[in-house]
Protein backbone atom coordinates (compact mmCIF):
# COMPACT_ATOMS: atom_id res chain seq x y z
CA UNK A 1 0.00 0.00 0.00
CA UNK A 2 1.33 3.46 -0.92
CA UNK A 3 0.21 6.93 0.07
CA UNK A 4 0.36 8.01 -3.58
CA UNK A 5 -2.38 5.53 -4.50
CA UNK A 6 -4.58 6.61 -1.56
CA UNK A 7 -4.32 10.28 -2.58
CA UNK A 8 -5.12 9.46 -6.20
CA UNK A 9 -8.12 7.35 -5.22
CA UNK A 10 -9.67 10.15 -3.14
CA UNK A 11 -8.74 12.71 -5.80
CA UNK A 12 -10.84 10.67 -8.24
CA UNK A 13 -13.82 10.79 -5.86
CA UNK A 14 -13.68 7.17 -4.68
CA UNK A 15 -14.29 5.97 -1.12
CA UNK A 16 -11.29 4.88 0.93
CA UNK A 17 -11.32 1.57 2.78
CA UNK A 18 -10.76 1.29 6.52
CA UNK A 19 -7.38 -0.28 5.80
CA UNK A 20 -6.32 2.66 3.63
CA UNK A 21 -7.42 5.18 6.26
CA UNK A 22 -5.61 3.15 8.95
CA UNK A 23 -2.43 3.22 6.85
CA UNK A 24 -2.69 7.02 6.58
CA UNK A 25 -3.45 7.72 10.26
CA UNK A 26 -0.81 5.33 11.58
CA UNK A 27 1.84 6.52 9.15
CA UNK A 28 1.18 10.21 9.76
CA UNK A 29 1.25 9.89 13.55
CA UNK A 30 4.52 7.97 13.30
CA UNK A 31 5.87 10.69 10.94
CA UNK A 32 6.36 8.11 8.18
CA UNK A 33 4.06 10.11 5.87
CA UNK A 34 5.23 13.67 5.07
CA UNK A 35 3.09 16.79 5.47
CA UNK A 36 2.91 17.38 1.73
CA UNK A 37 1.19 14.03 1.13
CA UNK A 38 -1.11 14.45 4.12
CA UNK A 39 -2.02 17.94 2.84
CA UNK A 40 -2.84 16.51 -0.59
CA UNK A 41 -5.21 13.95 0.93
CA UNK A 42 -6.90 16.56 3.13
CA UNK A 43 -7.50 18.80 0.12
CA UNK A 44 -8.91 15.85 -1.85
CA UNK A 45 -11.30 15.17 1.05
CA UNK A 46 -12.31 18.85 1.07
CA UNK A 47 -13.17 18.72 -2.64
CA UNK A 48 -14.78 15.26 -2.81
CA UNK A 49 -16.14 14.64 0.70
CA UNK A 50 -16.43 11.28 2.42
CA UNK A 51 -19.15 8.67 2.83
CA UNK A 52 -20.70 8.09 6.27
CA UNK A 53 -18.72 4.87 6.54
CA UNK A 54 -15.46 6.67 5.72
CA UNK A 55 -16.16 9.36 8.33
CA UNK A 56 -17.00 6.71 10.93
CA UNK A 57 -13.82 4.75 10.17
CA UNK A 58 -11.65 7.88 10.19
CA UNK A 59 -13.12 8.98 13.54
CA UNK A 60 -12.55 5.61 15.21
CA UNK A 61 -9.00 5.36 13.88
CA UNK A 62 -8.18 8.85 15.13
CA UNK A 63 -9.78 8.07 18.51
CA UNK A 64 -7.51 5.04 18.94
CA UNK A 65 -4.36 6.85 17.76
CA UNK A 66 -3.40 7.53 21.39
CA UNK A 67 -4.75 7.15 24.93
CA UNK A 68 -8.43 6.82 25.75
CA UNK A 69 -10.13 7.52 29.08
CA UNK A 70 -11.87 4.62 30.83
CA UNK A 71 -14.96 5.83 32.67
CA UNK A 72 -16.64 2.43 32.88
CA UNK A 73 -16.51 2.57 36.69
CA UNK A 74 -19.41 5.06 36.46
CA UNK A 75 -21.55 2.90 34.20
CA UNK A 76 -24.00 4.87 32.07
CA UNK A 77 -23.99 7.96 34.30
CA UNK A 78 -21.24 9.90 32.51
CA UNK A 79 -22.13 12.93 30.37
CA UNK A 80 -20.03 15.34 28.32
CA UNK A 81 -20.78 18.37 26.15
CA UNK A 82 -18.85 20.04 23.39
CA UNK A 83 -19.30 23.45 21.80
CA UNK A 84 -18.01 24.15 18.30
CA UNK A 85 -16.82 27.52 19.61
CA UNK A 86 -18.05 31.07 19.84
CA UNK A 87 -17.88 34.43 21.60
CA UNK A 88 -19.07 34.73 25.18
CA UNK A 89 -19.75 30.99 25.27
CA UNK A 90 -19.37 30.20 28.95
CA UNK A 91 -22.04 27.48 29.03
CA UNK A 92 -19.77 24.69 30.34
CA UNK A 93 -19.13 26.66 33.52
CA UNK A 94 -22.85 26.54 34.36
CA UNK A 95 -23.94 23.33 32.64
CA UNK A 96 -21.37 21.04 34.33
CA UNK A 97 -22.47 21.74 37.93
CA UNK A 98 -26.18 21.66 36.99
CA UNK A 99 -25.85 18.19 35.47
CA UNK A 100 -23.68 16.96 38.36
CA UNK A 101 -26.17 18.28 40.92
CA UNK A 102 -28.83 16.15 39.23
CA UNK A 103 -26.88 12.95 39.77
CA UNK A 104 -24.89 12.60 36.54
CA UNK A 105 -21.11 12.27 36.33
CA UNK A 106 -19.37 15.02 34.33
CA UNK A 107 -15.79 14.01 33.50
CA UNK A 108 -14.79 16.64 30.99
CA UNK A 109 -11.64 17.57 29.09
CA UNK A 110 -11.68 21.07 27.65
CA UNK A 111 -9.41 23.23 25.54
CA UNK A 112 -7.92 26.69 25.58
CA UNK A 113 -9.06 29.58 23.43
CA UNK A 114 -7.43 30.52 20.15
CA UNK A 115 -8.41 33.41 17.92
CA UNK A 116 -11.81 34.97 18.52
CA UNK A 117 -13.20 31.92 20.37
CA UNK A 118 -12.68 31.50 24.10
CA UNK A 119 -11.66 28.32 25.94
CA UNK A 120 -13.16 26.77 29.08
CA UNK A 121 -9.75 26.00 30.59
CA UNK A 122 -8.69 29.66 30.37
CA UNK A 123 -11.91 30.78 32.05
CA UNK A 124 -11.54 28.33 34.90
CA UNK A 125 -7.91 29.38 35.44
CA UNK A 126 -9.16 32.94 35.98
CA UNK A 127 -10.33 31.63 39.38
CA UNK A 128 -7.26 31.86 41.68
CA UNK A 129 -5.85 28.43 42.54
CA UNK A 130 -7.96 26.41 40.11
CA UNK A 131 -5.97 23.39 38.87
CA UNK A 132 -6.74 22.13 35.35
CA UNK A 133 -3.89 19.56 35.36
CA UNK A 134 -5.15 16.74 37.60
CA UNK A 135 -3.58 13.30 37.31
CA UNK A 136 -5.75 10.50 35.91
CA UNK A 137 -6.24 9.15 39.44
CA UNK A 138 -7.18 12.57 40.86
CA UNK A 139 -9.55 13.17 37.94
CA UNK A 140 -11.49 9.93 38.47
CA UNK A 141 -11.52 10.35 42.26
CA UNK A 142 -12.98 13.84 42.01
CA UNK A 143 -15.70 12.73 39.59
CA UNK A 144 -16.58 9.94 42.03
CA UNK A 145 -16.72 12.27 45.04
CA UNK A 146 -18.02 15.56 43.61
CA UNK A 147 -19.69 14.45 40.39
CA UNK A 148 -17.75 16.83 38.18
CA UNK A 149 -14.16 17.51 37.12
CA UNK A 150 -12.92 19.61 34.19
CA UNK A 151 -9.30 19.47 33.07
CA UNK A 152 -7.17 20.37 30.07
CA UNK A 153 -6.67 17.80 27.34
CA UNK A 154 -3.84 15.36 27.97
CA UNK A 155 -0.85 15.26 25.64
CA UNK A 156 -1.50 11.65 24.58
CA UNK A 157 -5.20 11.97 23.77
CA UNK A 158 -5.92 11.68 20.02
CA UNK A 159 -2.45 12.69 18.72
CA UNK A 160 -3.72 12.18 15.16
CA UNK A 161 -6.11 15.09 15.60
CA UNK A 162 -3.44 17.36 17.07
CA UNK A 163 -1.20 16.80 14.04
CA UNK A 164 -3.97 16.96 11.46
CA UNK A 165 -5.61 20.06 12.95
CA UNK A 166 -2.32 21.95 12.89
CA UNK A 167 -1.90 20.97 9.24
CA UNK A 168 -5.50 21.89 8.33
CA UNK A 169 -5.02 25.28 9.96
CA UNK A 170 -2.29 26.22 7.48
CA UNK A 171 -3.61 24.49 4.35
CA UNK A 172 -7.13 26.00 4.13
CA UNK A 173 -8.76 22.65 4.92
CA UNK A 174 -10.48 23.60 8.18
CA UNK A 175 -13.99 24.00 6.72
CA UNK A 176 -14.63 20.40 5.71
CA UNK A 177 -17.58 18.68 7.40
CA UNK A 178 -15.97 15.20 7.31
CA UNK A 179 -12.75 16.57 8.83
CA UNK A 180 -14.57 18.69 11.44
CA UNK A 181 -16.74 15.71 12.38
CA UNK A 182 -13.82 13.32 12.83
CA UNK A 183 -11.82 15.94 14.74
CA UNK A 184 -14.54 16.72 17.28
CA UNK A 185 -15.94 13.22 17.70
CA UNK A 186 -12.58 11.45 17.98
CA UNK A 187 -11.78 13.62 21.01
CA UNK A 188 -15.21 13.24 22.59
CA UNK A 189 -15.21 9.46 22.10
CA UNK A 190 -11.66 9.14 23.46
CA UNK A 191 -12.71 11.12 26.56
CA UNK A 192 -14.92 8.18 27.51
CA UNK A 193 -18.36 9.58 28.41
CA UNK A 194 -21.41 7.45 27.62
CA UNK A 195 -23.58 10.49 26.77
CA UNK A 196 -22.39 13.29 24.48
CA UNK A 197 -24.32 16.50 23.82
CA UNK A 198 -23.01 18.79 21.09
CA UNK A 199 -23.60 22.54 20.95
CA UNK A 200 -23.22 23.38 17.27
CA UNK A 201 -23.01 27.14 16.83
CA UNK A 202 -24.17 29.00 13.74
CA UNK A 203 -23.83 32.64 12.70
CA UNK A 204 -21.17 35.31 12.28
CA UNK A 205 -19.09 34.15 15.27
CA UNK A 206 -19.18 30.44 14.40
CA UNK A 207 -17.37 28.12 11.98
CA UNK A 208 -20.75 27.24 10.46
CA UNK A 209 -22.15 30.57 9.25
CA UNK A 210 -25.46 29.12 7.98
CA UNK A 211 -27.98 27.08 10.05
CA UNK A 212 -28.37 24.53 7.26
CA UNK A 213 -24.61 23.83 7.29
CA UNK A 214 -24.66 23.54 11.08
CA UNK A 215 -27.49 21.00 10.80
CA UNK A 216 -25.51 18.86 8.36
CA UNK A 217 -22.49 18.88 10.69
CA UNK A 218 -24.66 18.10 13.73
CA UNK A 219 -26.39 15.19 12.00
CA UNK A 220 -23.04 13.70 10.98
CA UNK A 221 -21.67 13.93 14.53
CA UNK A 222 -24.81 12.47 16.12
CA UNK A 223 -24.70 9.57 13.66
CA UNK A 224 -21.03 8.90 14.48
CA UNK A 225 -21.81 8.89 18.21
CA UNK A 226 -24.60 6.39 17.74
CA UNK A 227 -22.43 4.16 15.53
CA UNK A 228 -19.90 4.08 18.36
CA UNK A 229 -22.48 3.12 20.98
CA UNK A 230 -22.84 6.51 22.69
CA UNK A 231 -26.07 8.35 23.47
CA UNK A 232 -25.65 11.50 21.38
CA UNK A 233 -27.67 14.63 20.63
CA UNK A 234 -26.92 18.05 19.18
CA UNK A 235 -28.40 21.51 19.65
CA UNK A 236 -28.06 24.09 16.88
CA UNK A 237 -27.64 27.40 18.73
CA UNK A 238 -27.22 31.01 17.68
CA UNK A 239 -23.79 32.61 17.49
CA UNK A 240 -24.66 35.50 15.19
CA UNK A 241 -24.53 37.64 18.34
CA UNK A 242 -22.26 36.92 21.35
CA UNK A 243 -23.87 34.69 23.97
CA UNK A 244 -24.75 36.68 27.07
CA UNK A 245 -23.29 40.08 27.89
CA UNK A 246 -19.77 39.34 29.19
CA UNK A 247 -16.78 38.46 26.98
CA UNK A 248 -13.42 37.72 28.60
CA UNK A 249 -12.29 35.15 31.12
CA UNK A 250 -13.04 36.60 34.58
CA UNK A 251 -16.05 38.43 33.17
CA UNK A 252 -17.50 35.20 31.79
CA UNK A 253 -16.98 33.36 35.09
CA UNK A 254 -18.89 36.17 36.79
CA UNK A 255 -21.79 35.86 34.35
CA UNK A 256 -21.91 32.05 34.67
CA UNK A 257 -22.06 32.43 38.45
CA UNK A 258 -24.94 34.87 37.91
CA UNK A 259 -26.86 32.20 35.98
CA UNK A 260 -26.55 29.71 38.85
CA UNK A 261 -27.41 32.34 41.46
CA UNK A 262 -30.59 33.11 39.52
CA UNK A 263 -29.43 36.65 38.76
CA UNK A 264 -29.03 36.18 34.99
CA UNK A 265 -32.25 35.32 33.17
CA UNK A 266 -31.21 36.11 29.60
CA UNK A 267 -30.74 33.84 26.59
CA UNK A 268 -27.60 32.58 28.34
CA UNK A 269 -29.69 30.83 31.00
CA UNK A 270 -32.03 29.46 28.32
CA UNK A 271 -29.17 27.90 26.32
CA UNK A 272 -27.48 26.52 29.46
CA UNK A 273 -30.77 25.00 30.63
CA UNK A 274 -31.45 23.45 27.22
CA UNK A 275 -27.98 21.85 27.04
CA UNK A 276 -28.15 20.57 30.61
CA UNK A 277 -31.66 19.18 30.09
CA UNK A 278 -30.57 17.24 27.01
CA UNK A 279 -27.67 15.68 28.95
CA UNK A 280 -29.90 14.75 31.90
CA UNK A 281 -32.61 13.38 29.61
CA UNK A 282 -30.18 11.05 27.82
CA UNK A 283 -28.40 9.87 30.98
CA UNK A 284 -31.54 9.22 33.03
CA UNK A 285 -33.83 8.14 30.21
CA UNK A 286 -36.49 10.71 31.08
CA UNK A 287 -38.39 13.03 28.75
CA UNK A 288 -36.70 16.28 27.66
CA UNK A 289 -39.61 18.19 29.20
CA UNK A 290 -39.16 16.55 32.61
CA UNK A 291 -35.41 17.04 32.40
CA UNK A 292 -35.85 20.76 31.66
CA UNK A 293 -38.18 21.14 34.64
CA UNK A 294 -35.61 19.39 36.86
CA UNK A 295 -32.84 21.65 35.54
CA UNK A 296 -34.78 24.84 36.26
CA UNK A 297 -35.64 23.61 39.74
CA UNK A 298 -31.98 22.77 40.33
CA UNK A 299 -30.99 26.34 39.45
CA UNK A 300 -33.84 28.03 41.33
CA UNK A 301 -33.27 25.99 44.51
CA UNK A 302 -29.58 26.93 44.67
CA UNK A 303 -28.45 23.28 44.31
CA UNK A 304 -26.54 23.98 41.08
CA UNK A 305 -24.69 26.94 42.61
CA UNK A 306 -23.78 24.87 45.69
CA UNK A 307 -22.40 22.18 43.38
CA UNK A 308 -20.38 24.78 41.48
CA UNK A 309 -18.72 25.97 44.70
CA UNK A 310 -17.99 22.38 45.74
CA UNK A 311 -16.46 21.64 42.33
CA UNK A 312 -14.29 24.78 42.21
CA UNK A 313 -12.99 24.18 45.76
CA UNK A 314 -12.25 20.51 45.01
CA UNK A 315 -9.94 21.56 42.17
CA UNK A 316 -8.09 24.08 44.32
CA UNK A 317 -10.02 27.19 43.28
CA UNK A 318 -10.89 29.92 45.76
CA UNK A 319 -14.69 29.56 46.00
CA UNK A 320 -14.89 32.87 47.91
CA UNK A 321 -14.56 34.56 44.50
CA UNK A 322 -17.90 33.04 43.49
CA UNK A 323 -19.69 34.36 46.58
CA UNK A 324 -18.12 37.79 46.08
CA UNK A 325 -17.27 38.34 42.41
CA UNK A 326 -15.88 41.80 43.19
CA UNK A 327 -12.76 39.95 44.39
CA UNK A 328 -11.77 39.30 40.76
CA UNK A 329 -9.07 41.82 39.78
CA UNK A 330 -10.37 44.73 37.72
CA UNK A 331 -8.60 45.97 34.61
CA UNK A 332 -6.68 49.24 34.95
CA UNK A 333 -8.29 50.87 31.92
CA UNK A 334 -11.84 50.97 30.58
CA UNK A 335 -13.66 52.78 27.79
CA UNK A 336 -17.34 53.20 27.07
CA UNK A 337 -18.20 52.81 23.38
CA UNK A 338 -21.20 54.97 22.47
CA UNK A 339 -23.74 54.64 19.68
CA UNK A 340 -22.78 56.90 16.74
CA UNK A 341 -26.43 57.24 15.65
CA UNK A 342 -29.91 56.56 16.98
CA UNK A 343 -31.77 53.48 15.80
CA UNK A 344 -32.40 49.80 16.21
CA UNK A 345 -29.39 47.51 16.27
CA UNK A 346 -29.89 45.26 13.24
CA UNK A 347 -26.74 43.16 13.69
CA UNK A 348 -23.98 42.65 16.25
CA UNK A 349 -21.11 40.85 14.52
CA UNK A 350 -19.96 38.21 17.01
CA UNK A 351 -16.68 37.41 15.28
CA UNK A 352 -15.58 41.04 15.12
CA UNK A 353 -16.50 41.59 18.77
CA UNK A 354 -14.53 38.46 19.67
CA UNK A 355 -11.53 39.77 17.76
CA UNK A 356 -11.81 43.07 19.65
CA UNK A 357 -11.62 41.16 22.94
CA UNK A 358 -8.42 39.49 21.70
CA UNK A 359 -6.91 42.92 20.94
CA UNK A 360 -7.71 43.96 24.52
CA UNK A 361 -5.79 40.91 25.82
CA UNK A 362 -8.63 38.49 26.61
CA UNK A 363 -7.60 35.96 23.95
CA UNK A 364 -4.68 34.63 21.93
CA UNK A 365 -3.51 35.57 18.47
CA UNK A 366 -1.00 32.71 18.52
CA UNK A 367 -0.91 29.48 20.50
CA UNK A 368 0.99 30.09 23.72
CA UNK A 369 0.27 33.82 23.94
CA UNK A 370 -0.39 35.03 27.53
CA UNK A 371 -3.94 35.98 28.52
CA UNK A 372 -5.09 38.91 30.64
CA UNK A 373 -7.88 37.42 32.76
CA UNK A 374 -9.30 40.87 33.57
CA UNK A 375 -9.56 42.04 29.94
CA UNK A 376 -12.77 41.86 27.98
CA UNK A 377 -16.03 43.49 27.01
CA UNK A 378 -19.42 43.94 28.65
CA UNK A 379 -22.21 44.49 26.14
CA UNK A 380 -25.01 46.86 27.09
CA UNK A 381 -26.86 46.72 23.76
CA UNK A 382 -27.27 43.82 21.33
CA UNK A 383 -29.18 42.92 18.18
CA UNK A 384 -32.86 44.00 18.30
CA UNK A 385 -32.22 46.62 21.03
CA UNK A 386 -32.73 50.32 20.36
CA UNK A 387 -29.90 52.75 21.09
CA UNK A 388 -29.95 56.52 21.11
CA UNK A 389 -26.99 58.49 19.80
CA UNK A 390 -24.37 58.72 22.56
CA UNK A 391 -25.87 55.85 24.57
CA UNK A 392 -23.47 53.13 25.75
CA UNK A 393 -23.19 50.12 23.47
CA UNK A 394 -20.56 48.37 25.57
CA UNK A 395 -17.61 48.90 27.90
CA UNK A 396 -14.08 47.77 27.08
CA UNK A 397 -11.64 46.58 29.75
CA UNK A 398 -7.87 46.12 29.44
CA UNK A 399 -4.53 46.51 31.19
CA UNK A 400 -2.91 47.83 27.99
CA UNK A 401 -4.28 51.32 27.39
CA UNK A 402 -2.94 51.52 23.83
CA UNK A 403 -5.33 48.74 22.69
CA UNK A 404 -8.50 50.73 23.43
CA UNK A 405 -8.57 52.81 20.23
CA UNK A 406 -8.26 49.82 17.90
CA UNK A 407 -10.78 47.78 19.86
CA UNK A 408 -13.25 50.70 19.90
CA UNK A 409 -13.15 50.96 16.11
CA UNK A 410 -13.69 47.22 15.76
CA UNK A 411 -16.73 47.43 18.03
CA UNK A 412 -18.21 50.31 16.02
CA UNK A 413 -17.68 48.28 12.84
CA UNK A 414 -19.45 45.31 14.47
CA UNK A 415 -22.68 47.22 15.14
CA UNK A 416 -25.22 47.91 12.37
CA UNK A 417 -28.19 50.24 12.79
CA UNK A 418 -31.55 50.64 11.07
CA UNK A 419 -34.95 52.26 11.45
CA UNK A 420 -36.78 49.05 12.33
CA UNK A 421 -35.98 46.19 14.69
CA UNK A 422 -34.90 42.99 12.89
CA UNK A 423 -36.71 39.70 13.30
CA UNK A 424 -35.56 37.91 16.45
CA UNK A 425 -33.37 34.85 15.91
CA UNK A 426 -34.14 31.78 18.07
CA UNK A 427 -31.49 30.95 20.67
CA UNK A 428 -31.91 27.24 19.89
CA UNK A 429 -32.73 26.59 16.24
CA UNK A 430 -33.13 22.84 16.42
CA UNK A 431 -32.37 19.76 18.52
CA UNK A 432 -31.13 16.65 16.70
CA UNK A 433 -31.61 13.44 18.67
Amino acid sequence: MQMYDIIRKKRDGKALSREELAYFISGYVKEEIPDYQASALLMAICFNGMTDEEISDLTELMMHSGDTVDLSVFGDLTADKHSTGGVGDKTSLAVAPIVAALGCKVAKMSGRGLGHTGGTVDKLEAIPGFNTALSAEEFIAQVEKVGVAVIGQTGDLVPADKKLYALRDVTATIDSIPLITSSIMSKKLAAGSHTIVLDVKTGSGAFMKKPEDACVLAEKMVEIGKRCGRKTAALITDMDTPLGENIGNSLEVIEAVGVLKGEVKSELRDVCASLAAEMVSLVKGISPEQALADVNECIDSGAAYAKMKEWIAAQGGNAAYLDNVSLFPAANYSLQVSAPVSGFITHTDAELIGKASVVLGAGRKEKGDPIDFAAGIILHKKTCDRAEEGEALCTLYTNIESTLTQAEQMILDAYSFGDAAPQKIPHVYKIIR
